[in-house]
């Protein structure tokens, strides 16, 4: 059935008390279960296993994805198909909805460990317990949900703010439940064999499964004399360099430098397919633009200049040249530079996010309901749970991050209302565009409390995660409960649901997080070492400690030519955002997308963007809504692409838990 809503007349001139009785009489549907037992078993485990796909994710390529719509088609299908079978009644609309909820507040939990809790472990070379990551996290996010819910009544019931993504989630799930069932089916069918293909892929590429099967269970190490496991190879080139070893052929060279050293390499990754995919044809672009400008002309130039050099380590050993190498060296700082640079002008050139914000907070306020008189008291999260609930949370928030990570008290007070602002700014920018600035926002943090304490690297990094962990819960939160509020869901159940996610999350990620990032060595200690690898490169983490770096040791210890870098890069990333707003979103380059290629292993690079460049053109060749081209790669590219994602990251996690298990 076609959503009902306000016409932009009677949102611009009824009051809330108007609004919210037109909702409850005409949307709100009071008798349909919404959080059950089942929604809320359902939203735990997809949502454990959807942020460990978004850590694995994250660790990759600095990216959060989004798991909300692919936990509706999964939830969908998987109850469906109970249903056919007799074994259970059929999932109801709203406890899909909750479960996404559930989901989604899982996945952002992800967000400080492959940011500001990883690159505070970098800088100071020391690991969070993760009882304290696991404590911290859960509580700056419950602080958002408290944070949210009084917004919610102003962005969502009030002003009626569009919120693009949990609407288009709202519309997913209103066609999925109204008829076109088959369409949901069809989704849901194209997922799961594109996850087949991805994980049956990464299984060959898996070292440890494979010693698993080959050595463990066929026994192919006795009779048939195996030194080590086949497997395939994801660096495909590795066959060429292996021939060229033997047969002496050519290495290709860049200024002399080996391209191995400055890592072009051609590997195999169906995750970054799928990453691309869901990035789009700009973003990838200058991820690879960003990549090529960085390994292809200005690292092999500043080693042949000497700026970029082997060194010695802290032990006295030579650290040889590659390139992770390269970008802590020098390429980081023009990289961090387009990506601050570009992230901030980007903000400062909404200025309606501002104004509305102003509005939302100190603007005249209509007429609500008089006491006794809401329609909504029983169903809307109480306004004295987020009055008691923020202080003594805000509180927690204070204490553990002074007590774990030795932020002065004060500067951990300071935070507190300074979140609260940008909170407000993160979560109009979402009602308005679905994008979160997190990233800018929290570089504010960063450089605002990192001016009053330049001594203390963990002062600016972990009062930053407070912001970005804080304002994207509560703006994510706010575009969860929008579906909700089209579908005529109880709030106060969601809010609930969103408090499962964040356990759900915080329990899933945290040792997977020691497993994929923190594992144990051959003497069973664990080091920060081996946080950032060719594997997993931390691009978030590695902005984060850049800043970082850079607030606490100023330019004085960088290169001359790095300094006038990141002036270019700056004036580049200017240049380009203003570009693209007086072009009005056509500029087809993107700052942040430039400056990510630099931190990302080149592979990754050219694999996002041959994933984004591939439904790019199969969107253009296929324009025709209801053919089946048009279905395939147009409407089907989301669950294409969070398939080839989730089955390359599951195996990919399974055999990281197969090697620590075999050693």
């Amino acid at each position: 059935m076609a959503l009902q809503h306000l016409t932009d007349e009677q949102t611009r001139t009824w009051t809330r008390a108007q609004k919210d009785r037109w909702w409850f009489e005409n949307i709100y549907r009071g008798d349909l279960p919404q959080l059950t037992i089942r929604s809320a078993i359902a939203g735990f485990f997809l949502g454990g296993i959807l942020s460990a796909t978004a850590l694995y994710i994250g660790g990759k390529t600095g990216i959060t994805i989004g798991v909300g719509l692919t936990s509706v088609i999964l939830a969908f299908a998987i109850f469906k198909s109970l249903h056919s079978a007799r074994l259970g009644p059929d999932f109801t609309i709203l406890e899909n909805n909750c479960t996404q909820s559930i989901a989604t507040a899982a996945g952002y939990m992800i967000t400080p460990l492959v940011s500001s809790m990883a690159a505070y472990m970098l800088v100071t070379t020391r690991i969070i317990p993760w009882w304290q990551m696991l404590v911290w996290n859960a509580i700056i996010s419950i602080l958002g949900v408290l944070v949210a819910f009084p917004l919610k009544r102003r962005f969502i019931n009030e002003e009626q703010m569009p919120f693009p993504e949990g609407r288009a989630c709202g519309v997913v799930l209103d066609t999925l439940y109204s008829g076109h069932a088959g369409a949901g089916m069809i989704r849901a069918r194209v997922l799961a064999v594109t996850a087949g293909l991805a994980g049956g892929l990464q299984f060959l590429m898996s070292d440890g499964l494979q010693r698993l099967l080959q050595f463990k269970l066929l026994r192919l190490d006795r009779w048939a004399g195996m030194a080590e496991p086949w497997h395939l190879r994801e660096r495909l080139d590795d066959y060429y360099y292996l021939a060229a070893a033997k047969a002496h052929w050519w290495i290709p060279k860049i200024l002399g430098t080996d391209v191995r050293t400055l890592g072009l390499r051609v590997g195999l990754d169906a995750a970054m397919l799928g990453v691309g995919g869901l990035m789009g044809i700009r973003v990838s672009s200058s991820v690879l633009l960003g990549t090529l400008v960085n390994f292809v002309i200005l690292a092999p130039w500043m080693i042949q200049r000497g700026d970029i050099a082997p060194r010695l380590s802290a032990a006295g050993q030579l650290i040889p040249l590659n390139r992770a190498e390269i970008v802590n060296q020098w390429s980081l700082w023009w990289g961090v530079a387009m990506m601050v640079v570009g992230s901030l002008v980007s903000l400062l050139a909404k200025p309606e996010i501002f104004r509305t914000a102003w509005n939302m907070v100190f603007g005249r306020k209509k007429e609500t309901a008089a006491a006794g008189d809401d329609p909504l008291q029983d169903i809307e999260l109480p306004l004295w749970v987020s009055g008691i609930g923020v202080p003594i949370f805000g509180a927690a928030a204070v204490y553990f991050t002074h007590s774990f990570f030795g932020v002065p008290w004060h500067l951990a007070l300071f935070a507190l209302p300074l979140i609260f602002v940008l909170t407000i700014i993160c979560t109009n920018s979402m009602a308005l565009t679905s994008w979160t600035p997190t990233g800018a926002l929290s570089k504010i943090t960063q450089f605002t409390i990192g001016a009053i304490d330049r001594t203390n690297p963990a002062t600016n990094l972990m009062t930053g995660g407070m912001t970005a962990e804080l304002a994207s819960n509560a703006a994510n939160l706010l575009s969860d409960i929008k579906p909700g509020y089209m579908l005529g869901a109880k709030p106060r159940q969601q809010a609930i649901g969103h408090v499962i996610g964040i356990f759900a999350g915080a329990l899933a990620s945290t040792p997977l997080f020691f497993l994929l990032f923190l594992p144990s060595g051959a003497d069973g200690a664990r080091t920060t070492a081996s946080i950032v690898t060719d594997q997993f490169p931390m691009p978030g983490a590695m902005q984060w400690k850049g800043v970082s770096d850079l607030i606490s040791g100023g330019l004085k210890n960088l290169p001359a030519s790095a300094i006038v870098a990141m002036a270019i890069a700056a004036a580049f990333a200017f240049a380009f955002e203003i570009a693209r707003m007086v072009t009005r979103g056509k500029f087809p380059l993107s700052p942040v997308g430039i400056g990510l290629g630099v931190v990302l292993p080149p592979d990754a690079c050219l694999l996002m963007f041959l994933g984004a460049f591939g439904f790019w053109i199969l969107g253009r060749r296929h324009p025709e809504p209801g053919t089946r081209g048009n279905l395939l790669w147009v409407e089907c590219c989301e669950p294409i692409c969070a398939g080839l994602i989730s089955g390359a990251a599951l195996i990919g996690i399974l055999n990281a838990i197969v090697n620590a298990v075999l050693g």
